[in-house]
């Protein structure tokens, strides 16, 4: 584990510094879940978060490290969404001016939100790596602080601090199936849970649109990918080719990587809706959609899937919700 520069104690530092800021969530049962796989499933309710998905943790732990001149300086970061409203929330409440930049794929409910936190809104390029390139100028010009989404110890520290929730909560944990974008929040839960037991199987869901780490890990070696529009856009974005941290945890911790379709994704948010009444974005539902498409090889134990995110336009759920057959 030191040769990623990040521990166990980083994550215990991390859950110190959060205590006044994030909110401990709730581990719920599934019976619907449990009576479709065979075994108990549970929960884990990202979803309700100040704003809205985990992303405030790694968020808030980042910003609480920077120093006086960094944040005088003022803090800049790329975003599908999610991580950008946690920055912006974070930034607000430490008085830090923070700027947010956004590809055009961002749907417009979430910009809104990003722009109702004070924090400036820059929407530019198709992809991720065009809002990058954008973010990275900016970030020169105007000596901002970078805050990456994801590929940064104290942004992994942070995630990782739910980790140490579910190990409180459910010590007999077994399975956990846990959303993979850019490998921010799989990597951290990853490094507690196996610090604890190795034996806890850690399972990836990425969608079809958006695999990047996916095929990444296939590679064994970082390459671009084709960027194209999913229902889980929070999981949109590629991997820099100068990742120093997700990639390489993400090949060591996680046991299992699979990919979802569209239709599989809007079965997942529909059946948390229809069955669970609980409101899910499209990352924040993969988990589920992975076991009702049942598609984990073997599922063994007590399994626990980590509800992202709940920031959804609601007509687009609604109409999901109507249109898609229940379980």
């Amino acid at each position: 584990m030191s040769k990623h520069n990040i521990t166990l104690c980083d994550i215990y530092m991390a859950r110190k510094s959060l205590a006044n800021i994030i909110r401990k969530t709730p581990l719920i049962s599934s019976t619907p879940l449990a009576e479709h796989v065979g075994v108990p499933v549970y929960l884990k309710l990202e979803s309700l978060q100040q704003t809205g998905s985990f992303k405030v943790r790694g968020g808030a732990n980042k910003l609480l490290s920077l120093t006086a001149d960094e944040k005088a300086r003022g803090v800049i970061t790329v975003s599908t969404g999610n991580h950008g409203r946690a920055v912006a929330y974070v930034a607000r409440q430490l008085g830090i001016k923070a700027v947010i930049c956004l590809s055009k794929r961002v749907p417009s409910y979430k910009i809104d939100a990003v722009k109702r936190l004070g924090a400036k809104v820059v929407v530019n390029g198709k992809s991720q790596d065009e809002a990058m390139e954008q973010a990275s100028w900016l970030q020169k010009k105007q000596g901002l602080t970078w805050i990456d989404a994801f590929d940064d110890p104290f942004i992994i520290a942070g995630h990782g601090t739910i980790g140490l929730e579910l190990l409180e909560d459910l010590p007999e944990v077994d399975t956990v199936i846990i959303p993979l974008s850019g490998g921010g929040l799989i990597s951290g839960i990853a490094l507690a849970l196996k610090s604890a037991n190795p034996a806890i199987q850690i399972i990836g869901v990425s969608p079809e649109a958006a695999p990047a780490m996916y095929h990444n890990l296939k590679a064994g070696h970082i390459i671009e990918i084709e960027e194209k529009d999913s229902i889980a856009d929070a999981l949109l974005g590629g991997i820099s080719l100068d990742n120093q941290y997700t990639f390489r945890m993400v090949q060591e911790y996680v046991d299992d990587a699979i990919l979802l379709s569209e239709d599989e994704i809007a079965e997942g948010m529909a059946f948390a809706l229809n069955r669970e009444h609980l409101i899910m974005e499209g990352a924040g539902a993969v988990g589920i959609a992975a076991l009702l498409a049942r598609k984990l090889k073997a599922i063994k134990g007590r399994v626990v899937s980590i509800v992202s995110g709940g920031n959804i336009d609601m007509p687009l759920l609604l109409k999901i919700a109507q249109e898609v057959k229940p379980h």
